[in-house]
């Protein structure tokens, strides 16, 4: 991404607008987003992932849906159990090291580690998520009382000094850094710059169908990376050390959102869908290939295993389906 957000002036018939937000404003977000997500690429850890299984996600997603909580609320309870569960693995093996020369017993072992783990997620995961409610302006915090009864509801007879402290061990294991960016902060901001360059969408609908396939990609996750990931190396049976370079890819917010946004804008508005792709690689500095590769593996993940049915613009402009799988 360079040095300057591509923002056009408005003028008075750009069409319709995402918000009211000033360029400058707009422009200095995106530099902070596309900077903190290189950073965190750049420092991954090899566990990076592995916290946001299908069943994991979903169980975050139905209980925020019970709660009544913002869907922002949803992905930042992902974002933070992720983290936190990679620090506490960590920490653990780190122990166990340690302690490894002065004690074999089951308190070094894997399996100690591993029941350790289990025997709180539960209680961790509804501390993420009382976590993320808080840092959100919506009316809705998830309260001590909601989150106990909801926990007794599953047979567990934790306390709310239980509960206090569980949250504790989140912020004190991050160290209290908990605001972090999501991939759904990135689709918002994005739309808010093709928004301002007076790309003729439709703002709410498309908001709300980026949001679909937002949740769709968070929960398909693995498929759609694992399509990604063939077509990239142009073989169905990924090596290892291509598996793990491919980390990177599948961390990485601005690409997720730039690939959500194509997506959305070739299902609801495929007339305007080269004009985005174009917009979106002069914002964000991702290629026009690795975009469309995107949309490809989401369509295709949403349609089934066979390719989706070829779509032409009026100008014979190709659809993700004809210009992302490889010409071998």
């Amino acid at each position: 991404m360079g040095s300057q957000v591509p923002l056009k002036p408005r003028g008075r018939d750009s069409g319709p607008v995402f918000s009211g937000v000033a360029p400058e404003i707009i422009e200095d977000t995106l530099i902070h987003l596309a900077t903190e997500n290189e950073q965190y690429l750049s420092e991954l850890p090899e566990q990076a992932g592995r916290f946001k299984e299908t069943r994991i996600v979903e169980f975050i997603f139905l209980l925020s849906e019970k709660w009544h909580l913002d869907q922002s609320i949803c992905y930042q309870a992902v974002e933070l159990l992720e983290r936190f569960m990679i620090k506490q693995v960590e920490q653990m093996c780190d122990d166990r090291g340690n302690a490894k020369g002065r004690e074999q017993g089951q308190r070094s072992s894997w399996s100690s580690v591993r029941d350790q783990i289990a025997s709180t997620f539960v209680l961790r995961l509804v501390s993420c998520v009382q976590l993320a409610s808080k840092l959100s302006l919506h009316y809705s915090r998830v309260t001590s009382d909601t989150a106990l009864k909801f926990l007794q509801s599953l047979k567990y007879s934790y306390t709310k000094q239980e509960l206090l402290e569980s949250e504790l061990a989140v912020l004190n294991t991050l160290h209290f850094h908990i605001n972090v960016s999501t991939p759904l902060a990135y689709v918002e901001l994005l739309l808010e710059v093709l928004g301002y360059n007076g790309c003729l969408l439709p703002a709410k609908p498309l908001h709300q169908l980026c949001v679909q396939l937002l949740d769709f990609c968070y929960l398909a996750r693995e498929t759609i990376y694992d399509i990604l990931l063939k077509i990239a190396i142009e073989n169905p049976t990924p090596s290892k050390l291509q598996i793990a370079k491919f980390l990177t890819v599948k961390e990485d917010s601005m690409l997720l959102a730039v690939g959500v946004i194509s997506a959305g804008v070739f299902i609801l508005s495929p007339g305007h869908w080269e004009q985005v792709v174009e917009h979106l690689n002069c914002i964000t500095g991702i290629t026009p290939q690795s975009i469309l590769e995107f949309s490809y593996a989401v369509v295709r993940r949403i349609v089934g295993s066979s390719t989706p049915e070829q779509h032409r613009g009026s100008h014979g402009s190709k659809s993700p389906e004809d210009r992302a799988v490889p010409q071998k």
